[in-house]
């Protein structure tokens, strides 16, 4: 059954209703944990990266 772009909008609609109502805000704490978690993981993958194309110009032969 194919829906039309009415009752696609009213279901968008509903659905987006129910996330805002079951969501809340975090507590500062909740929020600082979370912040640096984040912040972990991007220097992480960063230092990857870093080190993966150091590896990749030492066995090319090429400098960074």
């Amino acid at each position: 059954m194919q829906l039309n772009w009415g009752t696609k909008l009213r279901m968008f609609i509903d659905n987006s209703k129910h996330i805002l109502h079951i969501s809340y805000k975090p507590s500062m704490q909740e929020f600082s944990k979370t912040a640096k978690i984040i912040i972990l993981g991007i220097l992480l993958i960063g230092a990857v990266g870093y080190i993966i194309s150091l590896i990749v110009g030492l066995i090319s032969g090429t400098t960074i």
